[in-house]
């Protein structure tokens, strides 16, 4: 073959990987975006809607991809056992805060997150629970640590 030749091929295959991956890109992401069963939390007298992340799978997923989000719209991550828990931000373009919530559902303290940071957010001591939401959102509402979160899963 000659040169020329042996260049449009290896360009059209090149191509063809691209459009590959851009199609498989497209399925992942439709899978990783899907939405999990929401559940009403009472935050003094604000109510939001927190989908609820309570296996690993779905804590792992978590807000990942998501462009967008309501504003009384979050979500609320149940870890099986008193646990010091970090999260950070891979893949979540959104920006958000964090409440860390101990088992009697008391918020512990709350981090601001960046967009895609990988940087680690830690609640300040063991905790059973997380709510992510928009950025400031418990500024906005003046929730701060020590309020109680109601209507969290319940302890298995």
């Amino acid at each position: 073959m000659k040169k020329s030749t042996l260049r449009i091929l290896s360009s059209f295959l090149g191509l063809a990987a691209l459009a590959a991956l851009a199609v498989s890109g497209n399925a992942v992401y439709a899978q990783v975006t899907n939405r999990f069963t929401a559940i009403p939390l009472t935050l003094g007298m604000n109510v939001i809607k927190a989908e609820v992340a309570a296996t690993e799978p779905e804590r792992q997923q978590g807000l990942m991809f998501r462009k967008s989000m309501g504003a009384n719209e979050g979500m609320v991550f149940v870890f099986p056992a008193p646990a010091h828990v970090c999260m950070w931000m891979k893949n979540t373009p959104l920006s958000l805060s964090v409440a860390f919530i101990d088992e009697k559902g008391e918020i512990v303290n709350i981090e601001d997150m960046k967009p895609l940071a990988l940087d680690s957010h830690c609640g300040q001591k063991q905790v059973r629970y997380a709510l992510e939401m928009n950025v400031d959102w418990f500024k906005k509402k003046g929730i701060k640590p020590g309020t109680r979160v109601e209507g969290l899963p319940p302890i298995q």
